[in-house]
């Protein structure tokens, strides 16, 4: 199983840990295309301040964002399943998971980035501002500029099982399965049963749940079709919107009675 998560847009400070080895973070495919990145990013966050927030769309009192920007290559750097932080993560716990589960965590999880693509939970990487909403001067619009490279990687990253993807539209934007992987790709929303309608801050709280209950449990279900059943046994109140078809993903929708 491979589970493609969002990142947060607030992170944890990088602390004081060795600096980025880029060398070491995982799907080295990626390599160039996180250089190319790291490059323009470090030298507009370098340059003029007022450039890089606009660029960067960060607001006035984000400024700060920018200097953390430019210190990238120099910057302590930590396992990205610390420097993720915001609702999705704290749902997910990943600091309290067993021994077991945190192994399994390690070994499905994948988060999507504007600045390096997507990284395992244990790659070690400083703290960052950049959302893959971003048009960099040079490069262009991040979910263009990572889409080659991703799909040469992510194949072979997703295997022969199940991909769950609880990514939000942009970052989907950066690589969607196609063909045989989109037909064993399920994706989830997650609806307040009573109105049947989408509310962000609990969609994000309890596709952390979602994936806390799996990891927890050792769930190795292999496509779409064991991923409702096993969802079903941990509790989990789902509904299958779109059954997958050939080269198509199913669609599938978790519903909450409290907003949480």
């Amino acid at each position: 199983m491979l589970v493609l998560l969002p990142p947060s847009e607030g992170k944890a400070a990088s602390g004081r840990g060795a600096p980025l080895k880029p060398e070491s973070l995982s799907l080295p495919g990626l390599a160039g295309a996180r250089a190319a990145m790291l490059d323009e990013l470090v030298e507009l966050c370098r340059g003029d301040g007022e450039k890089a927030r606009e660029v960067l769309g960060l607001s006035e009192g984000l400024r700060g964002e920018i200097a953390k920007n430019a210190q990238l290559r120099t910057a302590g750097a930590r396992p990205a399943g610390e420097i993720y932080t915001g609702v999705l993560y704290d749902a997910l716990g990943l600091a309290t998971l067993d021994a077991a589960a945190r192994k399994r965590a390690r070994r499905s999880l994948l988060v999507f980035s504007g600045l390096w693509g997507a990284v395992r939970v244990d790659d070690r990487i400083p703290s960052y501002r950049c959302s893959m909403g971003v048009k960099l001067p040079g490069l262009g619009a991040l979910s263009t500029h990572w889409r080659a490279p991703m799909a040469s990687v992510l194949p072979e990253a997703a295997g022969d099982g199940l991909v769950l993807d609880l990514r939000s539209s942009a970052y989907a934007a950066a690589w969607r399965p196609k063909g045989e992987i989109a037909g064993r790709t399920a994706t989830v929303r997650v609806l307040h049963a009573p109105t049947r309608k989408v509310v962000s801050h609990f969609n994000k709280a309890t596709k952390g749940r979602i994936v806390r209950s799996l990891l927890e449990a050792g769930a190795a279900p292999k496509g779409p079709g064991e991923l409702v059943e096993a969802l079903r046994d941990l509790g989990h109140t789902v509904e299958v919107e779109t059954p997958g078809k050939a080269g198509k993903a199913w669609s599938l929708d978790v519903l909450v009675n409290e907003i949480h």
